[in-house]
C-alpha cells in the first residue's frame, strides 16, 4: 500500500498561518518588545491573499461565481496578483483595473498571472472616468457573468482580517500584544485585525499609518472629507484619495502620516538590519513606528506588533533601484556612500 505523500492540493492551502518574527537592531533603541506579521510568506507574498480567498470562496459559496466567470477588480497590485493566482488555479478570467502608480515589477508579475490588465493614471480624481476605480466599474458592467471584487467597499475585506490575521497574532503574542500598527490603504487589514484584537482586550491600541497626500488621517481626526489633503504620493498601497467603507475607523485609535522617502529609506534598512526582504508599505509601518515611538506611545512592557504586508520582491524597479531612488531625491551623498560602502579584501 503507497504510503499518503505530505503535500499540499495547490498553494491556496498555504495562505494565513504567516510567521511572527521578533525585530532586534532596528528598533534596538525603541523600549519593549516588538514583532513583525511578515505577510510576504503568504504564497503570494503579500495580506491580500488572505481577502482574495475569503472573497472569491464566499462569493463561490452563495453562487455567485460559477464555471466561466470573470473577476474584476480594482488594485494598486496586490490584491490583482492575489486574485489572479486564485483565478488561475480555480478556472476563472482575472481583469485587473491598475494604478499607474504601482511599479512595474507589480504589473509585469499581474500579466506573468495571467490577468489582463488595464494600467490607469493615479493621480486624477476617484469619480473620474478614468481613474482605476471607474475602469473597473466600466469593465464589470460591459463583462457578462463577471464579478467586481471591490476591495475598498467590501465588508469581506475587513471580515478577511477579523476570522484569520486577527485570531493568528492574539494566538502568537499569547494575548500579550499591546499596539497593533498596521498600514490604512482599503483599511480592512487594520480594521479586521484591530476588531478581533479589542473584542479579546479593548485595552489593546491600534496606531494606524497613513501617507502625506491621502485623506484618511484627517477623516479618522474629523469624520470629513478634505480634497485639501489630497496630492501625489509614492507609496502603494498606503492611504487614499476617498474614504473606502471597509475601513472601520471606531476600532483605529490614532493615525501618524509618513513620507515618501522616509519610508523608502526605512524598507531598504529593514532588509540590511534584520534581514526581511520588505515592500515599500512595510517601511512605512516601521516608519510609523518610529514616529510614534518619538511621541512615547511604548514602555518597557510594551508588546508591539507590527504588520509587514509584502515583499521587496515587487519594488526591485522602485525603492530598490539606485536610479529611482536618486531620480525622487531620496539618496544624498551621505546616505548613497553608507549604502554603497564595500569593503574589498585583499
Amino acid at each position: 500500500m503507497q504510503k499518503p505523500i505530505d503535500a499540499y492540493n495547490n498553494v491556496l492551502e498555504l495562505v494565513g498561518n504567516t510567521p511572527l518574527v521578533k525585530l532586534n537592531r532596528i528598533v534596538s533603541h525603541i523600549p519593549g518588545e516588538h514583532y513583525a506579521k511578515v505577510e510576504a510568506f503568504n504564497p503570494g507574498h503579500s495580506a491580500k491573499d488572505r481577502i482574495a480567498i475569503f472573497i472569491i470562496e464566499e462569493a463561490e459559496r452563495k453562487g455567485i461565481l460559477k464555471k466561466g466567470s470573470t473577476i474584476v477588480e480594482t488594485t494598486s497590485g496586490n490584491t490583482g496578483f492575489s486574485i489572479a493566482m486564485a483565478s488561475m488555479i480555480k478556472g476563472y478570467k482575472c481583469i485587473l483595473a491598475v494604478s499607474s502608480k504601482s511599479s512595474k515589477d507589480k504589473i509585469e508579475g499581474l500579466k506573468a498571472m495571467g490577468a489582463e490588465v488595464h494600467v490607469c493614471p493615479a493621480h486624477v480624481a476617484a469619480e473620474d472616468p478614468r481613474s482605476y476605480y471607474e475602469v473597473a466599474k466600466r469593465i464589470h458592467k460591459e463583462t457578462p457573468n463577471s464579478i467586481y471584487i471591490n476591495q475598498y467597499f467590501n465588508e469581506l475585506n475587513t471580515e478577511a482580517h477579523y476570522r484569520t490575521t486577527g485570531p493568528e497574532i492574539w494566538e502568537q503574542t499569547k494575548g500579550q500584544i499591546t499596539h497593533l500598527i498596521a498600514c490604512s490603504g482599503t483599511g480592512g487589514t487594520i480594521s479586521g485585525t484591530a476588531r478581533f484584537l479589542k473584542e479579546m482586550n479593548a485595552d489593546v491600541k491600534v496606531l494606524g499609518v497613513d501617507a502625506y497626500g491621502s485623506v484618511i488621517a484627517k477623516y479618522h481626526e474629523t469624520g470629513t472629507f478634505d480634497e485639501k489633503e489630497i496630492f501625489p504620493y509614492r507609496i502603494e498601497g498606503l492611504g487614499k484619495n476617498l474614504i473606502p467603507t471597509a475601513t472601520d475607523f471606531s476600532v483605529i485609535d490614532t493615525f501618524t502620516k509618513v513620507t515618501d522617502k522616509e519610508s523608502a529609506l526605512m524598507a531598504r534598512n529593514i532588509s540590511k538590519t534584520e534581514g526581511l526582504f520588505v515592500g515599500y508599505t512595510s517601511g512605512a509601518a516601521l516608519q510609523g513606528m518610529e514616529q510614534y515611538a518619538a511621541q512615547g506611545y511604548f514602555n518597557k512592557d510594551s508588546i508591539v506588533v507590527v504588520i509587514f504586508p509584502d515583499h521587496g520582491s515587487r519594488y526591485m524597479s522602485k525603492i530598490y533601484s539606485e536610479d529611482w531612488m536618486n531620480d525622487q531625491g531620496f539618496l544624498d551623498k551621505k546616505t548613497q556612500a553608507q549604502e554603497t560602502a564595500i569593503n574589498y579584501i585583499k
